[in-house]
């Protein structure tokens, strides 16, 4: 059995840690012209701090490609920023995914507000 978790957990300050310094590089680091606006939503690390997962998403949605693109090609820079500004054993390779969870909640969104407006309103 697992004792319970007191106060909050180390893992979880160093995935916030990871995700602000990120957001703070791609917004100001990130000097490839492909990178759109890109917002970081959530960072996944592994538990002995070798990997991570940075959820992103695009302010416009054709420019995803190009934007995963420049991502992948700026992922070395990206982890040795990251190793300057984090005192970590261990600075954790970095994996970018599309973050596609607001698109799907603004699809079911829709698909409610569609089957609200059919539905007649009874008194």
């Amino acid at each position: 059995m697992r004792k319970p978790q007191r106060g909050y957990a180390r893992q979880d300050r160093v995935k916030e840690q990871i995700m602000r310094e990120l957001a703070e590089l791609v917004r100001t680091g990130l000097k490839d012209p492909r990178a759109g606006f890109i917002t970081i939503n959530e960072v996944e690390v592994t538990r002995d701090y070798s990997h991570a997962t940075v959820f992103y998403t695009v302010l416009d949605d054709s420019t995803r490609d190009i934007t995963e693109e420049a991502l992948e090609h700026a992922k070395g820079h990206l982890r040795s920023e990251l190793a300057k500004r984090i005192k970590l054993f261990k600075i954790p390779e970095l994996h970018f995914k599309y973050d596609e969870s607001l698109e799907r909640g603004l699809n079911l969104s829709a698909l409610i507000d569609q089957v609200a407006a059919e539905k007649p309103v009874e008194d």
